[in-house]
């Protein structure tokens, strides 16, 4: 799960990210609401965690503007103020969520954990998505084009998933390899550009043009054509 966390107070950003990444999950921070939004309109995230006071635009005006783009995406209010109007304002903005400071960490993996099974039991059952040339069926993990199937390992349909989730952003390497390989891989190893490799031969149709786009020096982007 790709999280991001706008949280202007380091000592509390860096204690949450590392718990996070302790228990699988992928991590990312903003310190204000200004840079949370800028990292929301670049990337995919599958969760939203807010502090309610942040130094430039609160918690309320960046949950109202990214549920103007995005209705379905879980946020999760923090607030050092436990007061009743404070949550229904927060729920009222667009918040599913919310966990008073301090909190007991599990409690907040639970409630992630519920924000992500509810998300997943609103998709709709129909899970085939048909992207360029490739038909992929992901709850039985398939891909095939023009109804020829396509032999992927585990790991090349988690990487291809993956990057066509991202719904044709540019990539790193690093967050290519949290998403899928997980927080404890080798940040420097090549084994993303190897496994690149392999899945273009094994998807692409024209060999002048690949699905998968290299961005040198920045990563990769999933184009689709």
């Amino acid at each position: 799960m790709q999280i991001l966390l706008i949280e202007d107070e380091k000592r509390v950003a860096d204690f949450i990210c590392r718990g996070l990444k302790s228990e699988g999950f992928f991590c990312e921070q903003a310190n204000n609401g200004v840079s949370g939004l800028a990292m929301i309109k670049h990337s995919r995230y599958d969760l939203l965690i807010i502090d309610r006071m942040l130094p430039d635009i609160d918690g309320l005006t960046v949950c109202n503007l990214v549920r103007k783009d995005d209705a379905d995406i879980p946020i999760l209010f923090l607030t050092a103020v436990d007061d009743t109007q404070e949550k229904v304002n927060g729920l009222r903005a667009g918040a599913d969520d919310y966990l008073t400071k301090p909190f007991d960490f599990e409690e907040l993996i639970a409630r992630i954990e519920a924000l992500g099974r509810r998300r997943q039991q609103n998709k709709p059952s129909n899970n085939t998505l048909q992207v360029g040339p490739l038909e992929i069926k992901v709850d039985e993990r398939s891909v095939s084009i023009a109804d020829q199937a396509i032999e992927l390992t585990s790991l090349e349909f988690d990487l291809l998933l993956y990057l066509i989730q991202t719904d044709g952003k540019v990539v790193s390497r690093e967050r290519i390899i949290n998403a899928v390989w997980g927080v404890n891989s080798d940040p420097l190893t090549n084994i993303v550009d190897v496994y690149i490799r392999r899945l273009r031969k094994k998807i692409d149709t024209d060999a002048d043009a690949s699905l998968i786009e290299t961005k040198r020096g920045v990563g990769y982007r999933f184009s689709g054509k």
